[in-house]
């Protein structure tokens, strides 16, 4: 095909894993593999309980040494740039406008810091942080009344480089506290950097994964959420942490899993194992199932399309 029948879209090229901002020294003195905070985490995460830190996609050489330095950018924690473009990125930014009543697209900002790839929509930057956040808070206020129920307390299992927990504090005026935890020593490391960058430290704790029980009470936590996290773990991990959210008195979990081939209608890990019955035999009953994008069109086309799965204890 001539180059000059193309759009501009289809020309661009992949080659790049992040964004082009600039990492300030104290960043980048920080983000390092030989830091003693992350060696200390390694350690003790080290001498956890192996049905948890052993996983079969999250290894050490995982993240790559420019990961902890470019965290936010096309990785192993967000995906941004494999396989879609930017007039994906447009659609589901417009789609997103017309379901947002809070206006959070609008109130959130996003700046493209330690390599987030952005995209210029109706003159405002977007990323894929950005939208896939947006699009979690809409559906748990569709379905928990985020927005509007005051005190609400979340942790976040499996949570990253703290993405969701930073967007929740600065959206939500009547939140409670956001805890985040993970079974990856980098990621509780990232965590801790990023919430402190975004001066959210009196409104979202990150939990280490071996304080994980002495910190958080039963009875103290009203939702937790997995995103793209139990797809990635062995079966045994998946049920090691509903052990522990049944045993906090957890009432809700939100699972949003990776693709697994059928866009998220199932819950299947990496090995393509399903996970439903490891919820299910730990009490979390299914109550939504929804697609990641109400609109058909947006499903099929949008970007990294999925489900998302809304859990209740049943404590009987």
């Amino acid at each position: 095909v001539a180059t000059s029948r193309l759009f501009d879209w289809q020309l661009r090229e992949d080659g790049a894993a992040h964004g082009t901002s600039a990492l300030s020294a104290e960043a980048s003195a920080y983000l390092r593999r030989d830091h003693p905070r992350l060696r200390e985490l390694a350690a003790r995460y080290a001498a956890a309980d192996a049905a948890v830190t052993t996983a079969p996609v999250w290894t050490d050489a995982y993240v790559a040494d420019d990961d902890l330095r470019s965290f936010r950018g096309d990785n192993a924690y967000v995906w941004q740039v494999r396989h879609v473009s930017e007039v994906q990125y447009a659609l589901v930014a417009y789609h997103l406008k017309t379901l947002d009543r809070h206006g959070w697209l609008e109130r959130l900002e996003e700046d493209g810091a330690f390599g987030a790839f952005t995209f210029g929509v109706d003159g405002r930057l977007v990323s894929r942080d950005l939208l896939d956040s947006v699009s979690e808070l809409l559906f748990l206020d569709r379905h928990l009344g985020l927005a509007t129920r005051a005190g609400l307390r979340v942790l976040d299992v499996g949570a990253g480089y703290g993405r969701l927990a930073c967007r929740a504090a600065a959206a939500l005026d009547g939140l409670g506290h956001y805890y985040c935890t993970d079974a990856v020593a980098t990621s509780t490391f990232l965590s801790e950097f990023y919430v402190r960058f975004r001066g959210l430290t009196g409104r979202v704790t990150v939990v280490p994964l071996d304080e994980l029980d002495a910190r958080i009470a039963p009875g103290s936590i009203d939702a937790a959420v997995n995103i793209h996290s139990f797809s990635e773990c062995s079966l045994g991990a998946i049920d090691w942490w509903v052990r522990r959210l049944r045993a906090l008195r957890v009432r809700h979990l939100m699972v949003a899993p990776n693709a697994a081939g059928c866009a998220g209608a199932e819950l299947r890990t990496t090995r393509g194992e399903d996970f439903l019955p490891v919820l299910s035999g730990g009490g979390y009953r299914l109550r939504v199932k929804e697609p990641k994008y109400a609109d058909p069109v947006v499903q099929k086309n949008g970007l990294y399309p999925t489900h998302y799965w809304l859990f209740e204890l049943d404590e009987r």
